[in-house]
């Protein structure tokens, strides 16, 4: 009998390793390639940065930072070994004394929560099996960390398990964490930053610093005695780190530029081109966007419509707050920086606040007369110069207003209701060096550059302009500045167009009816020069205006465009005449610094002697012929694309001529406070003053500004003073230190001295004469004298109707 139980148990036993083997070899089959871990993607957040190397902005749902164990600190692995798996260089990938533990505690207490797993063994279930607990799983994670160990270096799987392990709060691996935790880079953390980080992988969601300081610390202290116990540090060490207070706070991504809405041009660009993957590639995004350019615009723009805001008085407080309790808006964020406060006391010439995000009760700010004087309740009071109004009669006790934090202190604000934006590019090859899509992004995401389309108003007009001078005029030809009545089929009557004045001069030259940017002047060339040949023309710098366009309206701006693809007209008229594309990727790195994009602007090409013409294989095409080249390095160069001549070179030369003009004595007077001789620029403000604009340039750079509201109605003033002041404040900035550049006058064009009065040539001793330029083909021949008499031939007469 006892024969017979030796031989059923030394069958069951057979049995039982061949059924175990067969389940072995059958979940060894099963198991993933564990070489796929030699070439593993860690999901690390797509990173916008601009020219000069700055985070902008970073997009993805997990934070990662990879990071070499070479260039971890001894103690941050002591740690982390000294917590998790101390004995991780003795064994080959399960620890039997840590399994056998957490058996017995699972024996003695029936909970599974210490599953005894290796470092190698987390690393097995975070790349290739869930978090379920199962017995399942927990034999192919056994399995996986045998395999593990077989094909990889015990330094290459604690590297893949400090970049793999979630540490709470969207941290992914020890330095997203260090920089989650205590916004510093792993060199920089003290050992008990280490030991704090270090045992998180315990329970990342609930136990840590921010969620649960009181049990991130015990876990953090439990890190430190083990480290002791291990004699991993000595004792000076330990208490030195165990007396440490808990310093941790959340670091958001350490954004170094503000510039939202141009990150969610590059974001959607990524998008439609690589899809969702672009967030977890490691993608390094390098821009166009210059840092010094972008903080100057979103200062520009921002004291522009806070300005513009004040002169039209104080609207009244966001909300009334009876109980005066500060927790009822703690929650109320900054709206570009202005700050919510309470009121919570007032006298004659004293406000006095608490902030929203005060953090004591005893934290008040005090507004005096000065602070606030702007805060009436009209316009009326400020043009008249009433005195201030007392303090208990602009603010109550109880108010939620806004302040804005100035150098010399605090002072009373509120939220614009107007919107405005702001972007300036490189005239040469469309590179955006700033962009700003409104006040606020959080406020408002809709991207006033690229995504409104408004009438340009008066800014379109260099465009016709430019038609008019390819259709023969001069900036010398006289047109009629009077009283019209037109039967426009785009009217649903006779239309009767007005200057902005109402006010009538009769004949002037063309020159002076742009600086004046009279309206009966552009309507008259426009009619001259016909309509279909001005929309095909003004179609050719990029703009795409169509039935809707085809009346004489069109002179005065009232077609809809976007701000972006006025900037881009107005960068021919920079360039010496070319169609640039305009583009914000500059190129594209790859989580390991490989180039996987590069840009390929197009760019204007005037000279041969250019060094980036020099990197374009094309063929060149000039007055002087064609040239065809191949730069000697082209794979090296800069790759850049021909962009297409659409006006002559001395048809912008001239345009530029006359917007300088527009500055020096018209209505772009106000950029004279730069003290340069290169600008030239526009203003334009539409019907009823609800969009207003200033669009100028030098040869460096083009920018364009635009103020209004979102559902347009009167803003209540002209460009050259909504818009203009933006443009000066961010082009002070932008120009600074930069010597004057203009583009060199082109063959073809002569300088004359002329009769203001008639357009010809200015007789011998004539004293009321100017200097204007021309086409060499349609400068004056004939001179005029006193009396009406003439001598010599003419090239140009005085046109018919009314000089147009």
């Amino acid at each position: 009998m006892l024969r017979f139980f030796i031989k059923l148990f030394f069958a069951c036993t057979a049995l039982g390793s061949l059924a175990l083997g067969i389940l072995l070899w059958h979940l060894h089959q099963d198991l993933p390639d564990v070489q796929q871990l030699r070439d593993v993607r860690l999901q690390v957040p797509l990173r916008i940065y601009s020219a000069d190397g700055k985070l902008i902005e970073e997009f993805g749902e997990q934070r990662r930072i990879p990071v070499r164990l070479s260039d971890v600190p001894p103690d941050f692995i002591n740690a982390i070994l000294a917590i998790e798996d101390v004995r991780f260089y003795q064994h080959n990938g399960v620890d039997l004394r840590s399994l056998a533990r957490a058996a017995v505690n699972m024996i003695q207490q029936g909970d599974r929560s210490q599953g005894g797993s290796t470092i190698t063994m987390q690393v097995a279930r975070n790349f290739f099996l869930t978090r379920q607990k199962t017995y399942s799983r927990k034999l192919n994670e056994i399995l996986l960390a045998l395999k593990i160990e077989r094909e990889l270096e015990k330094e290459e799987i604690l590297e893949l398990y400090m970049n793999k392990i979630f540490l709470g709060h969207r941290s992914y691996g020890i330095a997203a964490a260090a920089q989650v935790y205590y916004g510093t880079e792993l060199e920089n953390l003290s050992l008990a930053q280490m030991a704090m980080i270090s045992g998180l992988p315990k329970a990342p969601s609930t136990i840590n610093p921010l969620t649960n300081p009181r049990a991130a610390l015990a876990r953090r202290n439990l890190v430190l005695s083990q480290m002791i116990g291990y004699g991993l540090i000595d004792q000076e060490q330990y208490k030195q780190a165990i007396l440490e207070p808990v310093t941790a706070r959340y670091h958001g991504a350490v954004r170094e530029v503000r510039a939202p809405y141009f990150a969610e041009m590059v974001r959607i660009q990524l998008l439609e081109q690589m899809g969702e993957d672009a967030y977890e590639q490691g993608l390094q995004v390098f821009t166009t966007l210059d840092s010094k350019m972008q903080d100057s615009a979103n200062n520009a723009l921002r004291d522009g419509l806070l300005a513009y805001d004040q002169r039209w008085g104080y609207r009244g407080p966001e909300e009334q707050i009876s109980s005066l309790d500060i927790t009822d808006i703690k929650n109320k964020r900054h709206i570009n920086d202005l700050q919510s406060a309470l009121v919570i006391e007032t006298d004659d010439e004293i406000i006095r606040l608490q902030l929203a995000n005060s953090k004591d009760d005893t934290d008040i700010i005090e507004l005096t007369l000065e602070d606030f004087k702007w805060a009436k309740p009209s316009l009326k009071h400020l043009v008249y110069g009433h005195p201030p109004k007392l303090a208990r009669d602009v603010v109550k006790v109880g108010d939620v207003v806004r302040l804005d934090k100035q150098e010399n202190g605090w002072k009373l604000a509120q939220t614009p209701e107007i919107q405005g934006s702001l972007i300036a590019m490189e005239p040469d090859d469309g590179a955006i060096k700033a962009l700003v899509g409104g006040f606020d992004y959080q406020q408002s995401k809709f991207n006033r550059v690229t995504q409104a389309l408004r009438q340009p108003g008066s800014n379109f007009k260099p465009f016709v302009y430019s038609a008019a001078l390819e259709h023969s005029f001069t900036p010398a030809t006289l047109i009629n500045d009077a009283p019209i009545v037109l039967d426009d089929p785009s009217q649903e009557q006779a239309w009767r167009p007005q200057n902005d004045n109402r006010q009538f001069n009769g004949p002037m030259p063309l020159r002076t009816g742009l600086i004046r940017s009279r309206n009966l002047v552009s309507i008259r060339i426009l009619r001259a020069i016909g309509l279909d040949y001005a929309l095909e023309y003004v179609n050719q710098f990029g703009f795409n205006l169509g039935r809707n366009a085809r009346g004489l309206s069109l002179a005065l701006g009232t077609s809809e465009v976007t701000q972006l693809d006025l900037t881009v007209a107005y960068a021919a008229l920079a360039n010496g005449g070319f169609l640039v594309e305009p583009y914000f990727i500059e190129h594209i790195e790859g989580a390991h610094g490989e180039i996987l994009y590069q840009s390929q602007p197009t760019l204007a090409c005037r000279s041969l002697s250019d060094s980036k013409c020099q990197a374009i294989n094309s063929t060149i095409k000039n007055s002087n012929g064609e040239f065809d080249f191949v730069a000697e390095d082209y794979d090296n160069a800069p790759h850049y694309r021909l962009a297409e001549s659409i006006i002559p070179e001395r048809i912008s030369y001239m345009m530029t001529d006359l917007l300088k003009d527009t500055v020096r004595r018209g209505t772009g007077r106000g950029a004279l406070v730069l003290k340069r001789d290169d600008l030239a620029g526009k203003t334009g403000t539409t019907n009823d003053q609800r969009d207003a604009w200033f669009t100028g340039y030098n040869s460096d750079i083009v920018t364009s500004v635009w103020v209004g509201y979102d559902n347009p109605k009167s803003i209540g003033e002209y460009a050259a003073r909504a818009a203009l002041p933006i443009w000066t404040n961010f082009m002070g900035v932008a120009l600074e230190g930069k010597p004057s550049h203009s583009l060199a006058q082109p063959e073809g064009i002569i300088r004359v001295r002329i009769d203001p009065t008639t357009g010809l040539l200015a007789y011998t001793g004539q004293k009321n004469t100017t200097f204007e330029i021309f086409l060499e083909e349609n400068a004056p021949s004939r001179t005029q004298r006193s009396y009406g008499s003439t001598n010599q031939s003419s090239s140009q007469e005085v046109r018919p109707e009314e000089l147009f």
